[in-house]
């Protein structure tokens, strides 16, 4: 008998029940995450901006060409000038759909989960004619979604990356080749956000660098229990959805320490590269209340630029 689906569990996006599911996942989001920004994208992203705003405290980790001197003096503390967000946020989305996420042993597929933060996010930074685009890729595949604004945009972007086709075994996914699609051609100053596993080599760090430079970045990192603990089964069969290779071992105590350990030190590796890219990283994980994990984050960063600390 299987264990009943948690309520927290993000809709499962398949082609016999897509619209359906959709649509509860269009409430869910709606209903969990409305009001909580109140149509002022500062909580999710500082700017940039080009009129002033208010001074306040520095802080490390502040970017110190925002100092203001003048208050700096006076006060012989260190602040930093705040901006005002322009009226207009253009937001894109690189979305890494390879095989590596068509894979969940939880409440959902890690695919499932991606599509789930898509569609937060757009309704995070939607509406006050702000535009969103994406750009998607399965590693054999890249589909690129223009930024526009409204409703139906949105929800045409969601549906887009619910039914991107799966990429057959064997196919790498190429995360450094999606970052480059949203450096180039240079886009204006707004919000990237990045959606992958992170799984694999860390050559993504330097375009995602490049990308820092000329915006604000949130990384969201999709994580499922069996990426970072085997199960104690006895003999298992690992395999490379990427490559479509196979291991059968035994899950003995040593290999599960060897195999904790290892991920562990990947993603201490992970989250120093975005870290030093100057992107806030936000992990869902798909034995877990998405919802609730991205309320937090949302949270944290609105009191880190009004100066509080954060949770």
């Amino acid at each position: 008998m299987t264990e009943p689906r948690p309520r927290w569990a993000p809709p499962v996006l398949r082609e016999e029940k897509l619209e359906a599911a959709l649509r509860t996942l269009e409430l869910d989001v709606r209903r969990r995450l409305d009001g909580l920004l109140q149509g002022n994208h500062l909580g999710l992203v500082p700017g940039p901006g080009t009129e002033p705003g208010e001074a306040r405290p520095y802080q490390p980790g502040d970017d110190v060409r925002r100092m203001d001197w003048a208050v700096t003096a006076r006060t012989t503390q260190p602040h930093i000038r705040e901006t005002v967000a322009d009226r207009e946020l253009e937001t894109w989305m690189a979305v890494d759909l390879s095989a590596s996420l068509d894979f969940g042993t939880a409440a959902c597929e890690k695919r499932d989960l991606a599509v789930a933060a898509v569609a937060a996010f757009t309704h995070l930074t939607g509406g006050g004619g702000n535009r969103i685009g994406a750009v998607l890729s399965t590693g054999q595949d890249t589909v690129r979604l223009p930024a526009r604004g409204g409703l139906a945009h949105a929800r045409n972007l969601v549906r887009r990356v619910a039914t991107m086709p799966r990429a057959p075994e064997g196919v790498r996914g190429d995360l450094v080749s999606l970052l480059e699609q949203l450096r180039r051609p240079p886009r204006r100053r707004g919000l990237a956000v990045v959606i992958s596993d992170f799984l694999g080599d860390l050559s993504w760090e330097r375009p995602l660098r490049g990308l820092s430079a000329r915006h604000d970045l949130v990384a969201v990192e999709i994580i499922d229990p069996r990426d970072i603990d085997l199960p104690e089964v006895g003999l298992v069969t690992l395999v490379d959805p990427e490559t479509g290779r196979q291991r059968e071992v035994n899950a003995s105590p040593l290999l599960r320490r060897q195999f904790s350990a290892a991920a562990d030190e990947h993603r201490t590796q992970v989250a120093a590269g975005l870290r030093q890219a100057n992107c806030a990283h936000l992990v869902l994980r798909t034995d877990s209340d998405w919802i609730a994990d991205m309320v937090r984050f949302v949270v944290a960063r609105k009191r880190r630029w009004s100066g509080g600390v954060a949770g």
